[in-house]
């Protein structure tokens, strides 16, 4: 097949970019980090790459894959885009299957010849390295230690600007560092003495959120010796429930996400329980209040949360915009546990029937681009955090939970902003009984680029997941939903849904949009698994896995979906198709479909140190079958 529409006008258009360092001097807007460039292979084929050895196909790998499968080769590549391409940021999930002594996997950018680019490389022996390559010389720019596992996906980022060139794994800065080599090339994959799948590669003109590097012990982010005490948070519960559904998982508290900070160089500003807002942000005198040091961030500061419950008495309102290259950063200092407790501020919760007005949403309010939010807890909000025309924004480790509405919630003109890692239950709307508050929710607008992954939504009054009135695709990949909809809480008059993911929907005519979900779970929601929710819409479903939902596994009656290997187990009923078509499901498939195991403790407990869902067995089709979702 050719390139997509897109992928053609991107290469047209690459003569005429902007450079991205001329854009450095101010905010920028969502067209200036244009997509130069996407594939997520779901065509089947390699059109608009070009190869030099090595192996190649699409594969399913769960999904859609582009698949190197030659161990023996030692330079096997597959190059894409423009050799005029200069300054721009290239993305992709990768997944290494064999590493050899010496193997590696990597992600190119700037490639300006066969063997002459920068290359960001997943090795043997649980190394990554950014390096530049000349021909048969190799120079290391930065390198770092990470578990490299086989079988694992990892996400990679290059960004090139100018002669900097700076590399990241799942969102943790691995170096930068200035070079320059080379001013200008294409992007690529690549293995050597490896075997490996590549997904979703996505370069953007501009570049994607930028990353961090874990924060050293030894090197504070000023120059004070010593730090202040941390206040550790009150002990919280959640309100217990006057009746539990037979099909609700035990839960146990999420571990605290792993530590992060700032790039090196990046202004930091400091926040403490007993802290002073007139202070100047430092280690030994930091702030008191996040949004005092909101007031004081510009484009590149990381505002750093000494560990501790902050409350205050209004919404904190997130309004300034970072940069492509400069975001900010609002995080935990060094892994320590940070509660934002909106219990004081106005509707919390709201009267029966009442409206909150929309600067009062949110115990975070975000109206502002380029942020990355990670490792904190929200609780007992008007909304845990409320976003609304925001635009690439990093949502990453969070905890909300105990909100009178939604956990999460987008909307209006919101787009590349990237959802990883989050927990969020117990969220409940008194105000309207219980009808509206979703675990997350993305509704309410449009914008292109939205991606959710690794993200538990449980316990919810409404529904886990809700794309209502979301004009534009959001991808969902690795998630789960359970245990929505039920009246946990007492309220009069219950209305939640308890749809573990609805895809939509809206006032008739409903509007078409083709959400894609990929290798997730619902299971023990009142209502329905995945549901179109009305959208009639090509939505894609891949791989996903409904068991004993209060009603349809999977609703897709009024869409023209497409399903996949997905399966369906104890619903009632496990599939209403209408005219949607499907492949290799356990419905088409026949048969009964015993489990490998039906206990979800690992996956409901702690996370994993990375932050991710931890690998069971959990709804696993005992014969091995490959069909249904792989947590």
């Amino acid at each position: 097949m050719r390139p997509s529409r897109q992928r053609r006008l991107a290469l047209l258009l690459a003569g005429v970019l902007v450079p991205v360092t001329a854009l450095l001097l101010g905010p920028v807007t969502p067209a200036s980090a244009a997509t130069l460039f996407s594939d997520d292979f779901t065509d089947g084929n390699t059109a608009g790459w070009s190869k030099s050895g090595g192996s190649w196909g699409v594969v399913t790998d769960g999904s859609p894959a582009l698949r190197q499968s030659n161990a023996d080769s030692d330079n096997a590549r597959l190059f894409a885009g423009s050799t005029g391409w200069t300054d721009y940021t290239v993305q992709a999930r990768v997944k290494p299957l064999s590493l050899g002594a010496a193997g590696q996997v990597g992600l190119l950018a700037r490639a300006s010849g066969a063997t002459r680019y920068y290359r960001l490389a997943l090795l043997s022996g649980d190394r990554v390295q950014l390096q530049a390559v000349n021909g048969g010389a190799v120079t290391v720019l930065a390198s770092a230690t990470r578990t490299v596992t086989t079988g694992t996906w990892y996400t990679l980022a290059v960004e090139v600007a100018g002669t900097t060139v700076r590399g990241s794994v799942d969102g943790v800065l691995v170096g930068q560092a200035t070079s320059p080599l080379i001013r200008a090339g294409r992007i690529g994959v690549q293995t050597a003495t490896a075997t490996a799948s590549f997904d979703d590669v996505l370069v953007r003109d501009g570049g994607i959120a930028p990353t961090t590097a874990p924060p050293s012990p030894t090197t504070p982010p000023t120059s004070p010796t010593t730090a202040p005490p941390s206040t550790p948070p009150p002990t919280t519960t959640t309100p217990a429930p006057t009746t539990v559904p037979p099909t609700t998982p035990p839960t146990t508290p999420p571990a605290t996400p792993p530590p992060t900070s700032p790039p090196p160089g990046a202004v930091v500003l400091v926040v403490a329980t007993d802290g002073d807002d007139a202070d100047p942000g430092t280690l030994d005198r930091p702030l008191r209040t996040i949004q005092r040091a909101h007031d004081l961030a510009q484009p590149g500061t990381t505002i750093a949360v000494r560990g501790g419950t902050y409350a205050p008495t209004s919404t904190i309102k997130i309004l300034k915009d970072g940069t492509s290259y400069h975001p900010i950063t609002l995080t935990n200092y060094q892994g320590e546990k940070v509660v934002i407790d909106g219990q004081n501020m106005p509707y919390t919760p709201g009267a029966v029937g009442s409206s909150i007005p929309r600067a009062d949403r949110g115990a975070l309010h975000v109206e502002a681009d380029w942020w990355r939010f990670i490792g904190l807890e929200i609780v007992h909000g008007p909304y845990g955090i409320f976003g609304v025309d925001t635009n690439n924004g990093s949502y990453e480790r969070l905890v909300t939970r105990d909100n009178y509405e939604s956990g999460l919630h987008l909307q209006g003109a919101s787009s590349g902003n990237r959802i990883v890692d989050l927990d969020s239950y117990g969220n409940r709307d008194p105000r309207k009984n219980g009808e509206s508050a979703d675990g997350l929710a993305i509704k309410e607008g449009s914008g292109s680029g939205n991606v959710v992954r690794g993200a538990r939504l449980w316990r919810n009054s409404d529904d886990g997941f809700d794309a209502w009135l979301f004009l534009s695709p959001i991808l969902i990949e690795d998630s789960v939903a359970y245990d929505n909809g039920y009246n946990y809480w007492n309220l009069p008059d219950y209305a939640g849904d308890g749809n573990g993911f609805k895809h939509g929907g809206g006032n008739d005519p409903r509007p078409a949009v083709d959400h894609v979900t990929r290798n997730s779970m619902a299971w023990g929601n009142s209502a329905g698994g995945f549901i179109d929710n009305g959208n009639p819409g090509a939505l894609v479903f891949e791989r996903n896995t409904a068991w004993r939902n209060g009603k349809a596994g999977f609703d897709v009656s009024r869409s023209a979906s497409r399903l996949s290997r997905n399966l369906a187990v104890g619903n009632t009923p496990d599939v209403v198709p209408g005219s949607s078509t499907g492949t290799d499901n356990s419905w088409n498939l026949g048969g009964t479909w015993p489990l490998a195991s039906t206990d979800p403790t690992t996956i409901t407990g702690p996370r994993a140190a990375d932050g991710s869902i931890p690998t069971s067995d959990f709804l696993r089709p005992a014969d091995g079958a490959e069909v249904g979702a792989r947590l």
